[in-house]
């Protein structure tokens, strides 16, 4: 069995929304964007990965602001595989940007969000091993 492969440094690897209210905001989408979702099970509540519809491609997550999401921003975030998290996180301080939640911790990765100059807000995800 091969191993999947690490996610080029600089893709794009996935994108999500946490917002107060995610079933609303998911419903919203389902009436705007024709997705469709799928409840992931958060320990006593769901966010929802957000499915296109035809390709049944999962596009998106839409996140409740509580649990481990407490704190992000309520906006569209995408998140940029970094090969060395903590670099990638001092060099952003070093340029004038701030880190504004984490790093943590997600299964066999890390993350943190930040914030550039701008004021505009990326994730930064290391995958480990």
């Amino acid at each position: 069995m091969t191993e999947p492969a690490r996610p080029a440094p600089g893709a794009i690897l996935w994108r999500d929304l946490t917002v107060p209210d995610a079933d609303a905001v998911r419903a919203f989408y389902e009436g705007v964007a024709g997705w469709t979702s799928s409840p992931v099970e958060m320990g006593g509540y769901s966010d929802f990965n957000m499915i296109a519809p035809g390709s049944g491609e999962v596009v998106a997550g839409i996140c409740h602001a509580r649990g481990p999401n407490v704190g992000l921003p309520a906006q569209w975030l995408l998140y940029i595989a970094v090969e060395d998290l903590d670099a990638s996180a001092a060099r952003c301080v070093a340029l004038g940007g701030e880190v504004i939640h984490g790093p943590r911790a997600i299964g066999n990765a890390r993350f943190c969000v930040v914030r550039d100059p701008a004021g505009a807000v990326a994730g930064l995800y290391q995958t480990l091993a």
